[in-house]
């Protein structure tokens, strides 16, 4: 088989299934025949589910014989971070404190992928518990970004493994959560598109929590529209996730089509720019050409609130509060079986009174309601993702240098967790050395539709998401 399907997109493998050109069977045993010679050396598995896989694949492609289609996603195989229950496989949550123990039942985004034809090819890799935005773990070690063969650097994180899987061509699309950045960060790195939808929109029942406040389970795909599908797949109320109560859901494959022409964005003048590689700021405002060869509406604002959310972060840390409330129990027990860089973390949330907690969430309520008065006249903002392309581990991994690097990693996504909006990360072009940069699109809640046509528009016009790294040096 032409290895080079490994790398297509969701839409082209579809097409080609649908049209009985290409068999699911094929097409699995090409991802885990990858998987076998490559992981070894990138460690974005943790656990490739192989005969489940092939199983999967088998019923699917006796399903569209027998004049059976189900969608685009039918016969597709997938990647999920560790940190989504599949009946009958163990949730590490990248950790080594859960044990083996298989989940009874699969979460509800996996059961709704599962019923639209998709085909899981394992578990990914990820940092401890979901807590961090560099990758790292030192129970399985740290997955390795495909795109240096000389120099281990960060993939991102947290959903490390399933950045790597699809860049690698491991995997078409990926699973991952973004509790302040962690679908979008390793999509920056790894040169992908990484969807971090509106809070609630997704179903969080199954997944292991960060913050239940802010969790969103978010795809990492090769394009824009494979991300709409994905997220097609997944979306609507479940009754058991809270969080999903009152959410109205609609098709965005309906609203994906159309013009983006008259569309204002906007590059922020406050809070994004702080720290950032001159060849990362160099790529994200070059894009702005491209935008306005589209007929978008490029210009600069500023936003008070940004400096609003500067003063907000400097307040405690909810998602540190809500860790800690989370894992209490191994926290005092076992402390020592944590991953020190993520205990620690959560361990800042021990000693936050409750009052400064509430204080803090209604804050930032009334932050996104600032927002949404500042927003009113911008369809969308535009910064880079990160302040930099991905980095090289021994440099960050060490005393004194990781938990800044790592807050640089989080400091543009996070805001957008923050005041409840939803984002796509899209490569926008590479550094000297190689290596992706990603630009951020950040958008109104419930906008993904709109927000993913503008980056499908920008994909049309580019061809960044078109390279692929080379893994001849990982063999």
């Amino acid at each position: 088989m032409d290895n080079s399907l490994a790398f297509a997109p969701i839409t082209e493998l579809a097409t080609l299934i649908r049209r009985r050109e290409l068999s699911p069977v094929e097409l699995t045993d090409l991802y885990l025949e990858r998987i076998e010679q490559y992981d070894s050396a990138l460690n974005a598995y943790i656990a490739p589910t192989t005969e489940r896989a092939r199983a999967q694949a088998r019923a699917a492609e006796a399903q569209i014989a027998s004049g059976t289609y189900l969608g685009p996603l039918h016969g597709i195989p997938l990647a999920f971070k560790d940190l989504v229950d599949v009946a009958g496989l163990p949730t590490t949550g990248g950790s080594i404190l859960l044990g083996d123990q298989p989940a009874t039942t699969d979460a509800t985004v996996a059961r709704r992928l599962f019923a639209a034809g998709a085909v899981l090819l394992g578990k990914t890799h990820m940092v401890e518990f979901a807590f961090g935005g560099t990758g790292v773990n030192h129970h399985f070690g740290t997955p390795v970004n495909p795109w240096d063969p000389d120099t281990h650097r960060l993939p991102g994180g947290s959903s490390s493994g399933s950045g790597v899987a699809v860049a690698a061509g491991l995997a078409p699309a990926a699973l991952g959560s973004d509790t302040g950045g962690s679908v979008r960060i390793p999509s920056s790195f790894c040169g992908l598109v990484g969807l971090k939808p509106t809070f609630g929109l997704l179903p969080n029942t199954g997944i292991l929590p960060l913050d239940p406040t802010l969790d969103s389970i978010g795809p990492l795909c090769r394009t824009a529209e494979d991300c709409a599908l994905l997220y097609q797949a997944m979306v609507g109320p479940d009754p058991a996730a809270p969080e999903t109560y009152g959410q109205v859901c609609h098709s965005i494959m309906d609203e994906f089509e159309g013009e983006v022409a008259g569309i204002r964005l906007c590059f922020p003048r406050e809070y994004f720019w702080v720290d950032v590689d001159t060849e990362v700021e160099a790529a994200v405002r070059a894009s702005a050409q491209v935008f306005a060869g589209l007929n978008v509406h490029v210009d600069e604002i500023s936003l008070e609130v940004l400096d609003d959310l500067v003063a907000w972060r400097g307040g405690a840390n909810t998602t540190a509060v809500e860790a800690y409330r989370y894992h209490r129990e191994n926290l005092e027990n076992r402390l020592d079986r944590f991953d020190p860089i993520v205990s620690e973390r959560m361990l800042d949330g021990r000693d936050t009174l409750a009052t400064d907690f509430l204080q803090q969430i209604d804050s930032r309520t009334a932050l996104r309601r600032k927002a949404l008065t500042a927003l009113e006249n911008v369809d969308f903002l535009i910064t880079p993702t990160t302040p930099f392309a991905a980095p090289v581990l021994a440099e960050i991994d060490r005393d004194g240098v990781y938990f800044p690097v790592n807050a640089l990693c989080l400091r543009n996504t996070i805001a957008v967790n923050a005041l409840d909006l939803c984002a796509v990360s899209l490569p926008c072009g590479f550094t000297h050395d190689g290596l992706p940069i990603g630009l951020q699109l950040i958008g109104h809640p419930h906008d993904e539709a709109r927000l993913l046509r503008l980056a499908r528009a920008f994909e049309q016009a580019t061809d960044f998401h078109r390279q692929t790294p080379d893994l001849e040096a990982f063999i």
